[in-house]
């Protein structure tokens, strides 16, 4: 069989959600099959450290899709005329995206429908070509995937899905997230956080994370405690960051905030590792890895309990209503002070985290894929 899978999120030192699932997920397809043909699309050059296996072979498919005309003409021109020439079985495409131009069975993954819910934090043009192309890769695609309960029942909701056409996997945890002894840990608040302790935040910078009240909270949480503890703030800046700007500008204790950029691979585990809890709360997410990379690192989770963020962190999370800044102040002054509570949520994480592996995602994935074309009736060529 010839499957051919979009992995233009492939991106050497660049990987983020998408990215990850499409590394983790594909990598144990490609090692689980080797009898199997897979043609990796890019849509740039590409690092060699992603062709995973022999039978991997790369192509780059014009032109660089990064911008929602070009995302037209990749998906509708470029990847059409990729899988007629490779003559593809199946198409896998992880990012949300797919092609309506091409007839070859489809397994879609949206990881989820966050423009249905917060339009006007999206520019207006990728907002209108979510809006219109959205619905019609749900219809289009013979299977679609997601990764969480949430999500199925969010697309089931809004566009009519058949709930039988989407099955949900799950995202996993890399697994160089893990418990970092006290000797790295006191190195690493040397060197981000003035040898103090600090919470910590990880993910792009953009109005959904809710970085501004975490700010507010932050802010709230020194007046009250008087704790030298720190507020590290991991990820890049994407769009619309300007109310962010602002909020650190105007916040009281702006000096014991640090924002680190986005965090290179090899030193993320031990930033995660030594942080005092990760808050993460967000308004809005299809998943929320950082929870899970939390509670692989064995680091109390402060969430939010919206979306699937409860879901993911069940009981090991200390959940709080993310509109609230009072409420997440309360949530980081209760790990400052109650430390028996930080040591029960991380005991509650280490059962919560075996519901979700890249096994069992990677394990879903397959099945869609392998099966895909026996139910299709669209036929098998582009």
């Amino acid at each position: 069989m010839t499957i051919a899978v979009n992995t233009r999120f492939l991106l050497p030192n660049k990987l983020e959600g998408i990215g990850w699932f499409t590394y983790e997920v594909v990598k144990r397809l490609v090692e689980r099959h080797p009898e199997h043909r897979f043609i990796f699309l890019f849509d740039r050059p590409f690092d060699e450290q992603f062709l995973f296996a022999n039978n991997v072979e790369p192509l780059v498919v014009f032109p660089p899709a990064r911008h929602p005309l070009l995302w037209y003409a990749w998906f509708e021109w470029g990847v059409p005329k990729a899988l007629r020439n490779v003559k593809a079985d199946v198409f896998l495409s992880p990012d949300s995206y797919c092609s309506l131009r091409t007839k070859v069975p489809t397994v879609l993954v949206t990881h989820d429908i966050a423009h249905v819910h917060f339009p006007e934090q999206i520019p207006w043009l990728v907002r209108h070509y979510y809006d219109f192309y959205v619905p019609q890769f749900l219809n289009r695609a013979e299977r679609i995937v997601t990764v969480s309960e949430f999500s199925k029942a969010d697309m089931v909701q809004h566009y009519g899905v058949p709930s039988g056409k989407i099955s949900v996997a799950c995202n996993g945890s890399r697994g160089h997230f893990r418990p970092i002894e006290k000797a790295t840990q006191h190195a690493i608040r040397a060197k981000y956080a003035d040898n103090q302790e600090y919470f910590f935040y990880l993910g792009a910078l953009h109005p959904r994370k809710n970085l501004e009240r975490l700010i507010q909270a932050f802010d709230q949480f020194k007046q009250q405690s008087g704790a030298p503890t720190k507020l590290l703030i991991g990820g890049r800046f994407a769009w619309q960051t300007g109310s962010i700007k602002a909020t650190y500008d105007e916040a009281k204790h702006s000096k014991d905030i640090h924002f680190l950029g986005y965090i290179a691979d090899d030193e993320l585990p031990l930033v995660m590792g030594s942080a005092k809890a990760l808050t993460y709360v967000s308004l809005f997410e299809g998943f929320g890895m950082p929870i899970l990379e939390a509670m692989y690192a064995e680091v109390p989770v402060i969430s939010s309990a919206g979306s699937s963020m409860g879901e993911v962190a069940g009981a090991a999370g200390l959940l709080v209503d993310p509109t609230s800044v009072e409420a997440i102040a309360k949530a980081m002054l209760a790990i400052q002070e109650d430390i028996a509570l930080g040591a029960t949520l991380v005991e509650k994480g280490r059962e919560q985290r075996q519901q979700f592996t890249w096994e069992r995602a990677a394990d879903v994935v397959e099945r869609e894929v392998l099966g895909v074309r026996d139910r299709s009736n669209s036929g098998y060529s582009a």
